[in-house]
C-alpha cells in the first residue's frame, strides 16, 4: 500500500553522495548521477523533465598568445523583476597555450506531481507476560511437630536440604524421609 504525500513546489535537500543542494523530488541526483531513491513513477517523471535552457560552448587559447590564461566560471540565477537570488562560482582553471574547454548550462523542468510513499507495516507489539500468581503463604507445622530452624540458622559445615522446586543433584541418593525422588540415572 501507498499513501501520495504532495510535494512542496520547491523542497530541497542535500545529496548523501556529493552533498550538492538538490531537489527533494529527484530520484537522481543531477550532480553526480548516483540514484537516491527507487520510485518507478518518480524516475519516470525525471526522465520526462523538459529542457528549457541548453547553451553549449567552446573556449580556446589563442594560438598567437603565449602565455596561459585563467578562467572562471559563474552561473547567476534570477527572479523576474531582475534581482539575483542565487550567484555561484562553479569552477577556475587556467588554459595553456594548446588546451581547450568545453561548457554546457542546461536547465531541466518538470510538472510538481504528489510522490506514492509506501505505507510502514504497522509493528506488533509483544503481547505483556502474564501476572503470577502470589506465592503461596507458608504452612503452619502440624500439631504435636517440632519447629525446624531456618536453614540460614544451619551450622556451619550442615548440609542443607535442597529448596523447594529444585532436584537434588545427579547421583546423589535421596535423605531416608525427606519425600523426595531421586532423578533417573543416564
Amino acid at each position: 500500500m501507498s499513501v501520495a504525500r504532495p510535494e512542496t513546489a520547491g523542497k530541497t535537500r542535500t545529496c548523501p553522495h556529493c552533498k550538492a543542494t538538490i531537489l527533494e523530488s529527484l530520484t537522481i541526483c543531477p550532480g553526480c548521477l548516483h540514484h537516491l531513491r527507487f520510485d518507478q513513477q518518480a524516475a519516470k517523471r525525471q526522465v520526462a523533465a523538459n529542457s528549457a535552457l541548453r547553451v553549449e560552448g567552446v573556449i580556446e587559447h589563442p594560438k598567437t598568445a603565449k602565455d596561459p590564461w585563467e578562467y572562471f566560471v559563474v552561473i547567476a540565477v534570477r527572479n523576474e523583476h531582475g534581482e539575483e537570488i542565487a550567484r555561484q562560482v562553479v569552477n577556475v582553471g587556467a588554459l595553456q597555450s594548446t588546451e581547450k574547454r568545453s561548457f554546457t548550462l542546461s536547465v531541466e523542468v518538470m510538472p510538481l506531481q504528489t510522490l506514492a510513499v509506501p505505507k510502514k507495516p504497522a509493528v506488533a507489539q509483544p503481547p505483556a507476560p502474564a501476572p503470577r500468581p502470589p506465592a503461596p503463604a507458608p504452612r503452619p507445622p502440624p500439631a504435636g511437630a517440632t519447629a525446624r530452624p531456618p536453614a540460614s540458622a544451619a551450622p556451619a559445615g550442615a548440609a542443607s536440604k535442597p529448596a523447594a522446586g529444585t532436584t537434588a543433584q545427579a547421583g546423589a541418593a535421596p535423605k531416608p524421609g525427606s519425600g523426595q525422588t531421586a532423578p533417573p540415572k543416564r
